[in-house]
């Protein structure tokens, strides 16, 4: 029965080979999806772990596991459970683990005591030394011998045991070479140790993690060989160990997410384990909430990713199951009539879902590799559909890529096999009477499904408005932007809400068009519009496609373009323009008059030398000398170069005081040539207010708020107060906002800077320049070194554009949505293709009975054209509408989930004019592609074929 049955599923699928192919590939496309995303998250948590192990460089390493035992006063630690603790401690622990250990210190160590000189003619006998007797595995490797040498290999006599001494610890403590101690053992013992100093050692590298407890804590150690510690002192003196110490500097770079959880739970048994064998021992460091943070990170960084992608997987699903019912459409009246002649249901439903398991299996051999590719592209993901060639996040396949790929499978194949268990419980006589009531509405319209979906989407946007569902917070932030899952999964449900909703409406359109252009209509529309009217619901699987492939695609592109855009500009706005410096200024004290200094502090930077008020003399003023300007216009790769003084005064208007401002001191001229300015901020071009301060050297500008709160006008008076006196300044200029400056925070007046010198002494300003593109930084510093010129800061706003464009959750973000969009236009155009290709192979009849009445091939083919145009043309364009109109619905809220104080520039939503280009070459193309397969049909169409006796098949 089993070869029989094999031999009818490959003549089945080979039969219809371009269905099986096409659902292939859906099943490839949805495998590589769900696999991608976990391979990226597991490659980015990788790059999370090295950035905090560089972070953690200056402490103990990220992977520290310290170990400690510690004796209980009064009882005696029994060496055959130090021995067995100690075993599993080297053995098991790493295999545990199962990572590399950069460090490995087994430091066991008796109680400290009061140690005193053989011979106090030698040593300063009245000094105080309190030392410890201990050893340390590995000590040979991590030290080179500065003094005399080292103690002898083995375990010794009891009567004389040599140490070695950090260096340090040496001087400290007063020894020298060649000192020969008395070491008393407290504990009831009355023994008495000599130890002798035999060397001193400086480490080889102080920052190696084998000194986990720091060259500080060594300066009380007298360190012995390991067996004359263990077999000297341990056992034949029988003298208590006191302390014992296991370090392990684990090396975490290689970590995976799947690893994440069962490595929690060994680190959380260790403390049972380790108590079993020797009682108070435990793990006193661990790298348990490191593991925990890595585990929150990756969790937030896949449930992003998903949330993200959940909608264009949706997309593939519904791609496979509308290729899926098709198929079974075209093979249900074979389905009937083997059901009829005697197959068992369940022979019917073994058969296709044997037929889903091998193109199952097939799918999850080759999307993942696919996947790979595809995680590997997400990574080097610079912005939206911009991948650059830069060292791209390690990507390898996970436990949870291939749980994904598996997941992916079985839904595609239950979208499959469902459909045909339905299938197969129908006689002939069934699918008769099912075909008789063809023109019953689909499910969605008879349970008003679309309503309720619409109205779930609606309560999300109100959500949203209300900034309830903004709370849920993932962690994960694209530089100023903390991206909302749920920004993107609400708009999806929204766009096929909508495109439901707007297919109800469509028979009535027909039926409108119908019924007014019944008697006047030539006969290929009046065909078209019937033959729509009559069977609607078999459209609605594509209409309803290119609606959620092509809304989705405006949306994501929409997004990715409104995020990167919206970063961006706020930290070009933060910055003000390419590269700020502030140079150190030279100055020279001097004392005011008795009575002044008691105005507003000017908050200069750079105020480098200042005394200060010292011995009760009046307060001091820095009078600074100018390093030269020119220099910075001369500089390779500077473009502009312009003063900017920025200082805080206190705003007095009337005679009364509104706060202390932030006051912007300018060249109008270079400042136009180096600051960024988006001129939609502006009432007029930023120019023109510049042009103005050059006029009036005397001119302000200021914010519109203050000018809005205290009914300021142009012309009128503002004055300042600084630390050396009082400055008026005309109104030339109202603008809501100024490069580096936040009027929410505080009032702001831009002036000119010649203007400020000519009234205060000269203060320190920053240099701002405008950089030639792609122009290095580095040699800028090199330059104003060379000619003594000294910097205080500098910030390139280019670096730090970089630095965010790195993020793994910014790249990740922008791969998504660029692979989202790419496969949005790839299942558009396949879905497309492969519908009407079925779609036209389905109607041979009803053409060739067309033909035989008398319609001519050229109006047999205007028919068609119209079909499409009606059906395809009018879901693309709601497509596109929808897309637009849910990007302008929702993506407003993006600027409400930032978490940064500054909403400065205001939030724009962008439509980039390239991507709905993009999405319109491919609409063309693939309505190209139809209709050319609709001219070879009419073409290769025989009439004495067509009409004949049977079915459509």
């Amino acid at each position: 029965m089993g070869i029989p049955l094999l031999k009818f599923l490959f003549r089945k699928m080979w039969n219809t080979k371009w269905m099986t192919l096409s659902t292939l590939a859906g099943l490839i496309m949805a495998v590589a999806f769900a696999t991608s995303i976990p391979m990226y998250a597991d490659g980015a948590l990788k790059r999370v772990v090295a950035k905090q192990l560089q972070e953690k460089s200056t402490g103990l390493p990220a992977g520290s596991l310290l170990i400690r035992y510690q004796s209980t006063p009064g009882e005696k630690t029994e060496l055959s459970d130090l021995t067995e603790v100690e075993t599993y401690i080297n053995e098991q622990i790493p295999q545990d683990v199962g990572f590399a250990y950069d460090a490995l210190v087994q430091n066991y160590s008796i109680r400290s005591s009061e140690v005193v000189p053989e011979d106090p003619s030698k040593v300063d006998a009245g000094r105080n030394r309190l030392l410890s007797l201990q050893s340390m595995s590995g000590l040979k490797e991590q030290v080179e011998i500065a003094q005399g040498q080292w103690f002898k290999d083995g375990a010794g006599g009891t009567d004389l045991i040599e140490a070695v001494m950090l260096e340090e610890a040496m001087y400290r403590n007063d020894v020298h070479i060649g000192d020969i101690f008395e070491y008393p053992v407290y504990g009831g013992l009355n023994l008495t140790l000599r130890v002798k100093i035999v060397g001193a050692f400086t480490p080889l590298n102080d920052s190696d993690p084998y000194w986990y407890q720091g060259l500080e804590g060594m300066l009380g150690s007298l360190l012995i060989h390991e067996e004359a510690f263990q077999q000297t002192l341990l056992k034949q003196l029988n003298i208590p160990i006191h302390n014992a110490v296991w370090y392990y500097a684990f090396d975490l770079s290689e970590i995976q997410t799947s690893q994440l959880t069962p490595l929690g739970k060994t680190l959380e048994r260790m403390n049972i384990e380790l108590y079993q064998r020797l009682k108070d021992t435990r793990v006193e460091l661990s790298f348990a909430d490191t593991l925990t943070e890595f585990k929150k990170q990756s969790l937030q960084l896949q449930t992003l990713l998903f949330t993200l992608a959940a909608p264009m997987i949706a997309m593939v699903f519904f791609f496979i199951a509308m290729n899926a019912r098709q198929s079974l459409d075209k093979q249900r009246s074979d389905i009937a009539v083997l059901r009829s002649r005697g197959a068992g249901t369940r022979q019917i439903i073994l058969i296709y879902l044997l037929e889903g398991l091998l193109l199952g299996a097939i799918a999850l051999a080759a999307g993942p590799f696919i996947g790979w590719f595809m995680a590997k592209s997400i990574g080097s993901a610079d912005g939206f559909l911009s991948f650059v060639n830069r060292k791209s996040i390690p990507v390898g396949f996970s436990t949870e890529a291939i749980i994904a790929g598996v997941s992916a499978v079985v839904l595609a194949i239950l979208a499959t096999v469902i459909p045909a268990i339905i299938y197969a419980r129908a006689s002939i006589v069934n699918y008769k009477q099912e075909l008789a009531r063809s023109d019953r509405k689909p499910v969605w319209q008879r349970w008003f499904l679309d309503v309720l979906l619409l109205g779930a989407a609606g309560y999300g946007w109100y959500m949203f408005n209300e900034r309830q569902m903004l709370t849920f917070q993932t962690g994960m932030t694209t530089d100023q932007l903390n991206v909302q899952p749920f920004l993107f999964f609400v708009p999806a449900l929204a766009i096929f809400a909508l495109g439901l909703f707007f297919l109800r409406l469509f028979p009535w359109l027909l039926k409108l068009f119908n019924w007014l252009g019944r008697k006047f209509l030539p006969v290929p529309l009046y065909l078209t519009l019937t033959q729509l009217s009559r069977s609607s619901k078999g459209y609605y699987p594509l209409m309803i496609l290119l609606v959620l492939t092509l809304g989705l695609g405006v949306y994501n592109a929409s997004a990715a373009r409104t995020i990167d855009l919206n970063s961006t500009e706020r930290t070009l706005y933060k910055y003000g323009s390419d590269v700020i410096i502030q140079t150190i200024w030279d100055g020279t004290p001097e004392a005011k008059p008795p009575g002044q200094g008691d105005g507003q502090n000017s908050g200069n930077p750079g105020n480098q030398g200042n005394p200060g008020n010292q011995g009760g003399n009046p307060p001091t003023r820095i009078l600074y000398n100018e390093p030269p300007f020119e220099i910075f216009r001369s500089l390779e790769g500077v473009e502009h170069a312009a003063r900017v003084l920025k200082t805080k005064g206190n705003v007095i208007i009337s005679g009364k005081s509104i706060g202390q401002g932030n006051i912007l001191g300018i060249d109008n001229v270079d400042f136009a040539e180096v600051a960024w300015f988006r001129n939609d901020l502006f009432p007029y071009h930023p120019n023109i207010f510049l042009n103005n301060m050059g006029t009036y050297e005397h001119g302000a500008i200021i914010p519109s708020g203050v000018a809005e709160k205290y009914q300021l006008k142009l012309g009128d008076i503002i004055s300042v107060g600084f630390t050396d006196g009082m400055v008026e300044f005309t109104v030339m200029g109202i603008l809501p906002y100024w490069p580096t400056l936040y009027p929410d925070q505080a009032p702001f007046l831009i002036a000119n800077l010649d203007y400020l010198y000519d009234q205060l002494p000269i203060m320190p300003y920053e240099v701002w320049l405008k950089m030639e593109p792609n122009a290095p930084a580095a040699p800028i510093v090199e330059k104003l070194l060379e000619a003594n010129i000294e910097i205080a800061s500098f910030e390139d706003v280019r670096s730090e554009l970089i630095t965010q464009s790195k993020h793994p959750t910014r790249g990740g973000v922008f791969g998504i949505l660029s692979l989202g969009f790419l496969v949005s236009v790839i299942v558009t155009l396949a879905g497309y293709v492969l519908y009407w290709f079925f779609n036209l192979s389905g109607r041979v009849v009803q053409f060739g009975v067309l033909r035989a009445m008398g319609l001519s091939r050229k109006q047999l083919t205007g028919m068609l054209l119209l079909e499409q145009l009606f059906t395809a043309g009018l879901a693309i364009g709601l497509g596109v509408l929808i897309g637009k109109a849910v990007s302008l619905l929702f993506l407003p809220f993006l600027q409400t989930t930032e978490n940064v104080a500054e909403t400065v520039p205001p939030f724009r939503v962008v439509f980039n004019a390239s991507d709905t280009n993009q999405l319109f070459y491919v609409v063309g193309f693939m309505m190209l592609i139809g209709a050319m397969l609709l001219f070879l049909h009419i073409r290769r169409l025989k009439v004495h074929q067509a009409v004949k006796m049977g079915e459509e098949r």
